[in-house]
């Protein structure tokens, strides 16, 4: 892996959010899956990270955002972190396996990613986190790639093209969409190395 991105680890991130504005809506879920290579030279996702979030204190949520996502934040049984808790552990598994896989730096991949880029850096940096392995603003766009790969730009549709099951019913749950996330830029990755792109 370390050649195959200018040394970068591709870490597939997406978050729930109460809102749009990563300085001032809540952080609700986050779920990261790392991209591993195999010796054959095609990528495959890790096991998902994922955790519910409660919001930081002060933090604005839209309530057409969680009727869009279906997240009650203050749901009695709903188990959440301190987002301090929940960032600083996927830093650690990231940081770890950057090295493990001899990489220079992690590479945000996401769904229309510079949303989740900007919800992940404003949470570390809210929360004083050191030793952040993500580039702060480099990052891989699935909907770019699915519309350059499929012609499709929204995560399902991409999916269907790509023959990668899509459960509707589970879409906007951090870790379901980042699962998928992660399967489509893999597939999109393997498809270009199978058609003679860089191997």
């Amino acid at each position: 892996m370390a050649n195959r991105f200018r040394g970068f680890l591709p870490v597939v991130v997406d978050v729930e959010t109460g809102g749009f504005n990563p300085a001032t809506d809540a952080l609700l879920e986050i779920a990261a899956v790392v991209i591993e290579m195999d010796e054959t030279g095609y990528v495959h996702p890790c096991k998902p990270q994922s955790f519910h979030i409660k919001p930081f204190e002060g933090a604005n949520i839209e309530k057409a955002a969680i009727e869009f996502i279906g997240i009650d934040p203050f749901h009695p049984l709903r188990i959440a972190n301190e987002e301090e808790q929940a960032i600083s552990a996927i830093f650690k598994n990231v940081r770890k396996e950057v090295k493990r896989q001899g990489c220079s730096r992690a590479v945000l991949v996401g769904h229309n990613a510079a949303f989740d880029l900007s919800f992940l850096m404003a949470a570390a940096e809210r929360n004083d986190i050191k030793r952040n392995p993500f580039h702060p603003f480099s990052c891989f766009d699935t909907a770019t790639l699915g519309g350059l790969a499929y012609g499709q730009t929204v995560l399902a549709k991409a999916c269907d093209e790509a023959r990668i099951s899509f459960d509707k019913g589970e879409a906007h749950s951090a870790r379901y969409d980042t699962e998928k996330t992660a399967e489509l830029f893999c597939a999109i990755v393997n498809q270009w190395k199978d058609l003679g792109g860089w191997i």
